[in-house]
């Protein structure tokens, strides 16, 4: 059983990450996954949980394995760290299968504020948020919550900015973030 549920998160993860949650029916799904439709309703109730489940792995793998990981390895001071979010951005945006934050995505896709998928991005986008504000403490910034929210929303205008096809969205951001943490400091 545990094959099958890797395999149709597996599918779904590409899937949804390419093309959207709303775009991609569960019958595709298990059609690429190569399994039966009652394996991927054994394993997730609904196709909610199972966007649920994609977002879990989008954040272990993009927030914490990606993002994360790679700031972390660019620098050690915090406010450098904060600056080179926008860096591995710019290698993101530039990569010819860039296919934007899922979070937003998801978030934008689902009306429904009850909707347990639309609250899962929403509680992945804030743990984004919480780890900005962890950087923005070490780094001295008085409000860190504050700020994370204006950091935030130059990450999330960078990847819109980018989506659109502004190759240097990522560059721009910085620009941006270097006053904000001047004024901030």
């Amino acid at each position: 059983m545990a094959a099958g549920r890797e395999r149709i998160l597996e599918t779904a993860y590409e899937l949804f990450s390419r093309h959207g949650t709303r775009a991609v029916g569960v019958d595709r799904i298990v059609a690429e996954a190569g399994t039966a439709k009652m394996t991927l309703y054994r394993n997730f109730a609904s196709k909610e949980e199972l966007i649920v489940a994609f977002l879990d792995a989008r954040e272990q793998r993009w927030t914490r394995g990606w993002l994360r990981a790679e700031v972390e390895a660019r620098a050690t001071d915090p406010a450098e760290r904060l600056l080179a979010i926008f860096d591995v951005f710019g290698e993101w945006f530039a990569l010819p299968d860039f296919e934007g934050c899922s979070f937003i995505n998801v978030m934008l896709e689902i009306a429904d504020r009850e909707d347990i998928a639309r609250a899962a991005s929403v509680r992945h986008l804030s743990i984004i948020r919480e780890f900005l504000a962890g950087l923005a403490a070490e780094a001295g910034i008085a409000d860190p919550d504050a700020f994370a929210r204006q950091w935030h929303i130059l990450m999330k205008g960078s990847i819109v900015a980018a989506a659109e096809g502004d190759v240097q969205a990522a560059a721009r951001a910085r620009e941006l973030g270097e006053l904000l943490l001047a004024a901030r400091r």
